[in-house]
């Protein structure tokens, strides 16, 4: 068990409740009460009350996508048991999504996904495929940008920005993000704690998650680094219990299954509904007969499975299926029609070192409206 701060779960937030009610959904309760085929039945027949809910809520100011990094990873995990590809590694990227909204007389800013990939590099198994790899990090790992300097670019004060989010906390450190309350020798603070990138912002997490952290479970024990998550501030925590809409046309919804305390991002935007998660690394994860990667089609109509889980940890593989059929049918179709607008936060990427596994069809980015800069002017000349 790891010692971490214990915040209260928050109320800021208007629940969003027809997918907890199929669910069976208790605060504090067990991740399943229900058995996943009921559960499944259920979480279709709520689809449209979510949809409904969510769109009358709003729509954001603006939204916009930035890439991280592009990095190898297993494709026996990413695309299960699904691929032919003799290839043992895909390569999937990264990408933070800002979204921007107004509430009453203030812009409210979410970065979704902002992970410090230079810190992610220390999970267990991917220090140890580091250590492995016998050939330059150039060949493998492409970096693209980092918060800070997207932020920069989009001319957002790293003040201005209010919440964190995470579809899990695999592989995060997050103590350069929001601080810490203490040194942290490892990052060369020796005497001091560490000041954060950010300071106004709160990380937003599942309690699920957050319990599954202080608790691992060796399925789960390589992905994460829970020592990182010991002296940071309380007050910087912001826990739910649940779904939520944070702001016009912005929620986050309860996915468990990839783990525990699982959630995805719904946004409602002029292209219709977007959710993003990784519970998936593809649009095809979640179209698997329109897929033309070796043996993915096949696959699904062959055992009769309409999702390909991103599956490395299957500890809640059953929730993890009815999590993403809840996505699917909560996003909008692609403009051709042929997808959902399931919008991987890491997402396959086509790569000369992995044969096989290019993606059908890539999302890349989800635009929306306008994310102005920190400092604009409003009609009545006072800063925005």
């Amino acid at each position: 068990m790891f010692d971490l701060p214990s915040p209260e779960i928050s109320d800021a937030f208007r629940p969003l409740s027809p997918f907890m009610e199929a669910r069976d959904y208790v605060p504090g309760g067990p991740v399943a009460r229900v058995p996943p085929g009921a559960e499944l039945d259920a979480l279709r027949e709520a689809v449209d009350d979510v949809r409904e809910a969510v769109i009358a809520s709003g729509t954001p100011e603006g939204v916009t996508t930035c890439d991280l990094i592009t990095l190898p990873y297993p494709t026996r995990f990413g695309l299960w048991r699904a691929a032919t590809s003799p290839a043992p590694y895909l390569w999937i990227t990264n990408r933070m999504v800002v979204v921007r909204w107004t509430e009453g007389a203030h812009r409210r800013t979410l970065l979704w996904e902002p992970s410090d990939h230079e810190l992610g590099d220390r999970t267990p198994y991917f220090a140890r495929l580091k250590a492995k790899n016998p050939l330059p990090e150039r060949f493998l790992r492409t970096i693209h940008g980092t918060v800070l300097g997207h932020l920069r670019a989009l001319g957002i004060e790293p003040a201005d920005v209010d919440y964190l989010a995470f579809d899990h906390l695999h592989t995060q450190d997050v103590r350069r993000l929001i601080g810490t309350t203490g040194p942290a020798p490892d990052l060369g603070s020796i005497d001091e704690p560490i000041a954060p990138w950010l300071p106004n912002a709160r990380l937003i997490t599942q309690e699920r998650e957050w319990q599954a952290l202080r608790h691992l479970h060796p399925l789960q024990a390589p992905w994460y680094q829970p020592e990182t998550y010991t002296a940071l501030p309380t007050e910087r925590l912001l826990n739910i219990d649940g779904d939520v809409v944070l702001g016009p046309g912005v929620a986050l919804i309860a996915t468990p299954g990839h783990t525990a305390g699982n959630m995805s991002l719904v946004l409602n935007t002029s292209r219709g509904l977007w959710v993003s998660s990784e519970n998936g690394i593809a649009a095809e994860s979640w179209t698997p007969h329109a897929s033309s990667i070796a043996g993915v089609s096949r696959w699904s109509v062959e055992w009769g499975q309409d999702v390909i889980l991103n599956a490395n940890t299957i500890e809640f593989a059953a929730w993890q299926y009815d999590s993403m059929i809840a996505e699917a049918l909560l996003a909008d179709p692609t403009p051709e029609g042929t997808f959902r607008q399931c919008f991987p936060s890491s997402e396959l990427t086509a790569s000369r070192l992995s044969p096989g596994t290019s993606p059908t069809y890539t999302h890349e980015r989800i635009e929306h409206g306008q994310v102005l800069p920190s400092r604009v002017l409003t009609a009545a000349g006072t800063s925005a």
